[in-house]
């Protein structure tokens, strides 16, 4: 479904789920055009047209070029319309995509602006960690800019852990323990979900015990019947039979089943706080979040995912200059810190002020030596090995079983792609 501009905002505003130069010589005002002073802009976020329309109106008045916003609401609809633009006229000036393979593959086929020098600046100016560039890296250029940054943790219904005298886990032991105990009172202690999301406590689970091996899975170097994996999938199966999770073909958003104790805790990115906050819960009163402890106690750091989307500008767009300026803009402590605060979440850029107390805490804590950050397992994994491992995942928290045969299907869409890449 495609949604553009503030015409749908009340439809958009429905779906609170995430399930994300002035007149420059090269904006002319032809058919398709955004028109002066403005840029098009696409992405499958729909829902978070208000935000990005709230940047806009800052960027509008800081940098003389504003937004003009198209969104989708599904997947796969985007990744086809974007992809068919890149063979007319009408290529997208601005666009969200993903890092790993599919970033890549728009490279090879050279649709991209490359963004080094943007990156260059950036990383000078403090305006983004080094460590950020090599997921925005393919051959020797970077492309595009980050769109945003998240820290997948732990989000609790504070109240219920009060009622029943629980503090936040330090050790996965102690998650355990407190699982049990919701359990024993009648409360579902943890969110899931059989569409999208399904692979959420693989990641977890997996990170938080072998990280090397959840590196190892995502370039092709081990696989998915392995030893390890197996056995994090055996512990997932024990998880879910114990009852620990909620029905995962709830179509109730997550902000609503924290907020009505459907489920005690979710396993979510930090976008989650500004989906509680639409729903009237406050930070530190109604909801808080802590880092998930490691699986495994002996490992050195505590593991923690984040992901970062990409912000594209098509090679030979009509308003490529524009759109890079933008980009560069899009990077500066003025950008993210109006984005992070009409998100509610973090940002990449250090200096950003995020309002959220925790959030701020920890964006600063993340940087420190205490933990390991590992990619997404959405962006990690290539995109056909990807698909077979949702459908998979999905499959097996509806009905838990035996992993193996889910196992030996993922892995045979692995070997086939990994034999294609030489």
């Amino acid at each position: 479904m495609r949604m553009r501009h503030s015409a749908v905002l009340a439809a958009v505003a429905g779906s609170a789920l995430v399930l994300a130069a002035c007149g420059g010589g090269d904006d002319d005002d032809t058919e398709g055009s955004a028109g002066p002073g403005m840029i098009n802009f696409y992405t499958d976020k729909g829902a978070w047209e208000p935000q990005f329309l709230e940047v806009s109106d800052v960027s509008e008045l800081s940098l003389g070029l504003g937004l003009d916003f198209t969104g989708y609401s599904d997947a796969d609809q985007y990744s086809a319309f974007i992809r068919q633009s890149f063979r007319t006229n009408e290529k997208p000036d601005l666009f969200t995509w993903h890092t790993g393979s599919e970033l890549e593959d728009l490279v090879a086929e050279d649709l991209l602006a490359p963004t080094t020098d943007i990156w260059e600046s950036a990383i000078s100016d403090g305006n983004v960690p080094e460590a950020l560039r090599e997921h925005f890296t393919v051959g020797d250029e970077q492309y595009c800019v980050p769109m945003n940054a998240a820290y997948w943790v732990m989000y609790y219904n504070k109240p219920l852990f009060e009622q029943y005298g629980l503090a936040e886990p330090t050790s996965w032991t102690e998650l355990m323990t407190v699982a049990d105990t919701l359990l024993a009172n009648g409360v579902t202690p943890f969110y899931e979900t059989n569409i999208l999301f399904s692979f959420v406590w693989f990641q977890t689970l997996l990170a938080g015990t072998d990280p090397d091996l959840y590196n190892a899975l995502s370039n092709g170097e081990a696989s998915y019947t392995d030893p390890g994996i197996v056995e994090v999938m055996e512990q997932w199966r024990t998880m879910l039979e114990t009852g620990y999770f909620g029905d995962p073909g709830d179509q109730t958003t997550p902000q609503d089943q924290l907020k009505n104790g459907t489920v005690a805790m979710i396993n979510f990115g930090t976008f989650l706080s500004g989906q509680l906050n639409s729903v009237s819960m406050v930070s530190g009163t109604d909801y808080d979040f802590f880092v998930i402890p490691n699986a495994n106690a002996e490992l050195p750091q505590t593991s923690l995912i984040f992901e970062t989307g990409p912000m594209c500008t098509a090679k030979d767009a009509e308003n490529e200059t524009s759109a890079l300026q933008y980009a560069e803009w899009w990077m500066s402590e003025e950008a993210q810190t109006t984005w992070a605060n009409a998100r509610g979440d973090v940002s990449f850029n250090p200096k950003a002020l995020v309002q959220d107390q925790a959030l701020a805490e920890l964006n600063e804590q993340s940087a420190g030596d205490d933990y390991l950050l590992l990619e997404r397992y959405f962006e990690a994994t290539p995109t056909p090995v990807l698909t077979a491992a949702l459908d998979g995942f999905g499959a097996f928290v509806t009905n838990p079983g035996d992993p193996m045969p889910i196992l030996e299907t993922i892995q045979a869409e692995a070997d086939a792609y990994w034999s294609e890449q030489g």
